[in-house]
């Protein structure tokens, strides 16, 4: 990898000053893209912000109807923490099945989020259960933070500190996985909020995660997995690759979707 400046700050307030400092800096958080982009030279920062030293930034609790995750937090530790498992078993389940022991250790819920892969799991539940991304400037509604493939809305020098997840009455992730990476080639967030059925889908869109209006629409008439029966995706927005086509991936869309919403009931 090309050198550069290494920061390893104590707080969000020194991170944005040494993002002002360096304005051409990446920020590190599980260093999961990051580090490898690095090592096969397709980035040369100036600097590297580490954020691994913050420790306020790795808190997870229960905030009446409200699941606060900090940034920080590891896939691990999402996976395990009592709070996620009783407030959203859904998000603890998802987060275990991320990768390997390797990756849960090391990546973030942060970083994943602000990364936007589009085959990644959070952005899906992030998405389907209407969370609010807060920043060190302002708080971002889920609807309206991703903007594309390996695209948010977060602008230069804005940092990710935690996520807020409202606690739906039910709801259920399901994927059908690259078996190598664990990566979603289809993967389905279904939760039925109270106030309505929302559904995301993450690994198949050609914009990256997105919501499914059909898969929304039947479901909002009844909340069971043969409500999906006939559901049928248009392939216009769907990515194909050398795992899939866009017509296998629309087609295994609700199939995915309807297991999801058999594990929620």
């Amino acid at each position: 990898m090309y050198s550069f400046d290494y920061h390893r700050p104590g707080s969000v307030a020194d991170v944005a000053k040494a993002l002002l400092a360096n304005p051409e800096a990446r920020l590190l958080a599980g260093g999961q893209t990051l580090i490898p982009t690095l090592k096969q030279r397709l980035a040369q920062p100036a600097a590297v912000i580490d954020l691994g030293g913050i420790a306020d930034l790795k808190m997870i609790k229960r905030d009446g109807a409200t699941l606060v995750i900090g940034a920080m937090a590891t896939h691990d530790m999402v996976a395990r923490s009592a709070d996620v498992k009783a407030a959203i078993p859904a998000l603890a389940a998802l987060a275990g099945g991320i990768g390997d022991p390797q990756v849960r250790n090391v990546g973030t819920i942060g970083g994943s989020v602000a990364n936007n892969d589009p085959a990644a799991d959070y952005p899906a539940a992030v998405l389907a259960l209407g969370a609010t991304v807060v920043t060190n400037k302002r708080q971002i509604v889920a609807d309206q933070f991703f903007a594309g493939m390996f695209s948010t809305v977060l602008d230069a020098g804005e940092i990710i500190t935690a996520l807020h997840f409202p606690v739906p009455k039910k709801a259920a992730y399901a994927k059908f996985e690259q078996r190598a990476s664990r990566y979603a080639l289809v993967g389905a967030f279904v939760a039925d909020t109270g106030a309505g059925v929302r559904c995301a889908i993450t690994g198949c869109g050609a914009g990256g995660v997105f919501r499914s209006a059909e898969i929304e629409a039947a479901l909002a008439k009844m909340f069971a997995a043969d409500a999906l029966k006939g559901v049928k995706i248009s392939v216009a927005n769907i990515m194909g690759d050398i795992h899939g086509s866009a017509e296998y991936r629309a087609a295994m869309v609700p199939v995915i979707a309807a297991r999801a919403v058999a594990m929620a009931v």
